[in-house]
């Protein structure tokens, strides 16, 4: 059996691994497709949609589909990347995200790609939610205005920690993040060591005493935009 798996995306061969998605293939090669719930350490869901390429003619997310020899991919359509600016602008507005007074701005993965994708202002009309704030625990601040529900820290409670901290509940707009206790974090065994803690894209799960350790102009997206460190890599080839 082959090593190799080639397939094109956007008119660019690329060779990939048996067993690898096309995320994975694009990432080691270069090419950088937009995501929000994937993360490199967890398994993927599939839950943003962000990521969601055509294969062969059929939409399919990036994260979760395996590659396959001579498959065509699309990902850089007028159609898709307009799509990802709606899952974005949607995402703002269903929350409550002043990225002016958050101590994650320049390190949120959400303003960053509404930075990549030229969203200066939303384009609907914002829900202003209200949403749950817990300062109980000594060490995490979980502030739910500003949660995508993308799930990684469900992952990583159950699979990494073994804990099962946090989980969704409710359905619709009802849907939100809940703790595996009556009311408060303070009342969970949540550990600021915990990968639960260190893996949300957005402000919503912060470690307390930490906010302004990097201070602004020197953050992950201050001065390059989310993805140069994997388009970096196609340039070094």
């Amino acid at each position: 059996m082959s090593n190799e798996i080639n397939f094109v995306i956007d008119g660019v061969e690329v060779t990939g691994k048996p067993g690898q998605t096309i995320l994975e293939a694009c990432d080691e090669a270069g090419i950088y497709i937009p995501r929000l719930c994937r993360h490199p350490e967890l398994t993927p869901r599939g839950s943003c949609r962000l990521c969601t390429v055509l294969v062969n003619g059929r939409p399919q997310a990036a994260c979760t589909q395996p590659i396959t020899e001579g498959m065509i991919v699309e990902s850089e359509t007028e159609e898709l990347n307009e799509n990802r600016r709606n899952i974005i602008d949607m995402l703002f507005v269903e929350g409550n995200h002043f990225c002016m007074f958050c101590e994650r701005s320049g390190n949120c993965e959400l303003q960053a790609l509404g930075y990549r994708f030229g969203i200066l202002a939303p384009k609907y009309d914002y829900f202003y939610p209200k949403r749950e704030i817990d300062a109980t625990h000594p060490d995490i601040f979980i502030d739910r205005n500003r949660c995508i529900l993308c799930g990684r820290c469900v992952e990583a409670s159950r699979t990494v920690d073994g804990k099962g901290v946090f989980e969704f509940v409710g359905r619709g707009p009802e849907r939100k993040i809940a703790i595996n206790a009556e009311q408060f974090l303070k009342d969970t065994n949540l550990k600021i060591t915990d990968k639960a803690a260190d893996v949300c894209p957005v402000g919503a799960i912060i470690k307390k005493r930490t906010a302004f350790t990097t201070p602004i102009g020197k953050r992950k997206y201050d001065k390059k935009p989310i993805g140069s460190d994997i388009e970096e890599k196609r340039k070094k080839d």
